[in-house]
């Protein structure tokens, strides 16, 4: 590199090299680096492969697409890649290129390389960078190789469309009448399938990550409406019905060293890119799918009385930049913020107007049938439901070191101050139990029963001034 950082003048400005290349007269321009800090060349993501189903409407777009090295506060290794005298970015660029991100069809797009060099780069043994990759204009295509192309114009037809079919490579198609449960339970116990129930579990979280994109959940032009508002429910909830069953599963079974598997579920989903700029229903209920699947890992966990499994679900550390900044943070914190964003947008649905905590209603009529089909809980349903709710609301007021929590069912019930009251029965458990609590010896509250209940006390005044009933 000729470029030294204390001569200015040796630099060339990557604003300035992309007016220079708005001069080309190509309609479709992939710029490739291979150098630190490349992440900074752009702030947004692509369409992944497979988002346009034509090659012609690829040809026919305009683009400026982006693929670099890593990202925007990442030094990039120069070697040990692949290849024999090239990085590890260039060596799986190069196979990429050279056949390894072709489709069945033969065909290369910058979108297809640009989907297989973050994976492979992401998951190299020896790599310590994540490319970064995405859009600086346009919504075309780069097409390197396109073996189809050979069929327009063939008997004169020359405007026929070609059907292009593109798989993304992060998320291959489960086969085909493959339960998930039934596959999950196979997995789960058996030392020697480790790697595979890895590979398995990974591949739902792409599918997942790849169906709850931007494009499928626009935030923007997109009218408020309870009609809407059901829709985009029932949608997140179709797209994650398989990897619900994997929390569910794991929450029940996971023993200690599969926990961060588990982990690494939460982690990338609230992870994921969920927008920055749109409606703030929409944005904010782009973090439902998470609340949802800690909901259901949760109960499982209550239920087999894993208690390590359920620490993980409510304290695992995430990056999530409207906390941190990049610093990590309880995964808790920004799922629940967002959650609060949106009020009570639960009482859209149908049934829901009237309820005090039509959020928490909702979710314990929508998770009752998938639990009850997986872990057979009966009568117990309600009760592990509550409890899993006050140690969620608690968990939140530890991690944001203040008496305040969702309230949920249990909040009512506490409030009417007629039969049963879980949150007071909760109370007196622990402190029956002291720091034998199994939340407590999990690592919940720092381990600290009198922790729990100085959180808990100060909860409990916040409850006693509810007057719902």
């Amino acid at each position: 590199m000729d470029g030294q950082i204390g001569e200015l003048a040796s630099l060339i400005r990557w604003d300035e090299l992309t007016r220079n290349a708005d001069l080309i007269p190509a309609k479709h321009v992939f710029f490739v680096m291979d150098a630190c800090y490349g992440g900074l060349a752009l702030t947004r993501r692509p369409f992944p492969p497979g988002s346009m189903r034509f090659l012609k409407d690829m040809l026919q777009r305009y683009s400026r697409q982006v693929l670099t090295a890593g990202k925007a506060d990442e030094v990039v290794a120069d070697a040990g890649g692949p290849r024999p005298g090239h990085s590890i970015f260039t060596g799986h660029a190069l196979d990429a290129l050279e056949g390894a991100a072709a489709t069945a069809d033969g065909i290369i797009t910058a979108s297809g390389v640009m989907a297989y060099v973050y994976e492979r780069v992401a998951r190299d043994p020896h790599s310590r960078q994540t490319p970064h990759y995405g859009f600086l204009d346009g919504d075309g295509d780069f097409v390197f190789h396109a073996p189809p192309l050979q069929a327009l114009g063939d008997g004169g037809e020359t405007d026929t469309d070609v059907l292009v079919k593109l798989s993304p490579y992060t998320a291959p198609a489960p086969p085909v009448g493959e339960s998930v449960a039934d596959t999950m339970k196979e997995l789960l116990p058996t030392p020697m399938q480790q790697i595979r129930l890895d590979d398995y579990v990974s591949a739902h979280v792409r599918r997942f990550l790849d169906g709850t994109r931007a494009e499928q959940f626009p935030v923007q032009g997109v009218p408020v409406s309870n009609d809407e508002f059901v829709a985009r429910l029932k949608r997140y909830e179709d797209v994650a019905a398989d990897l619900e069953t994997i929390v569910v599963l794991l929450g029940r079974w996971a023993e200690r060293h599969q926990l961060p598997l588990l982990e690494k579920v939460y982690a990338r989903i609230v992870e994921s890119d969920k927008g920055s700029a749109g409606n703030g229903l929409w944005l904010s209920l782009g973090w439902y799918p998470g609340l949802l699947l800690m909901y259901e890992g949760g109960i499982a966990a209550l239920a087999a009385r894993n208690y390590d499994a359920l620490a993980v679900i409510l304290r695992s550390h995430v990056r999530a930049d409207r906390h941190s900044g990049g610093d990590t943070v309880p995964v808790i914190l920004p799922v629940i913020d967002a959650m609060n964003e949106i009020g009570d947008a639960f009482k859209r649905l149908p049934g829901y107007e009237r309820n005090y905590v039509p959020r928490s209603e909702y979710l314990f009529k929508r998770l009752q049938p998938p639990l009850e089909d997986l872990l057979f809980l009966g009568r117990s349903y309600e009760s592990l439901f509550d409890r899993f709710e006050i140690l969620f609301a608690l968990c939140y007021a530890d991690a944001d070191n203040r008496p305040w929590g969702p309230p949920g069912r249990f909040a009512w019930k506490h409030s009417r101050g007629l039969g049963s009251n879980p949150y007071r029965a909760l109370l007196v458990e622990a402190g029956e139990q002291r720091d034998e609590w199994p939340p407590v010896k999990a690592g919940l509250f720092n381990r600290s029963s009198a922790r729990f209940l100085e959180i808990a006390n100060a909860y409990k005044e916040t409850l006693d001034k509810l007057h719902w009933w």
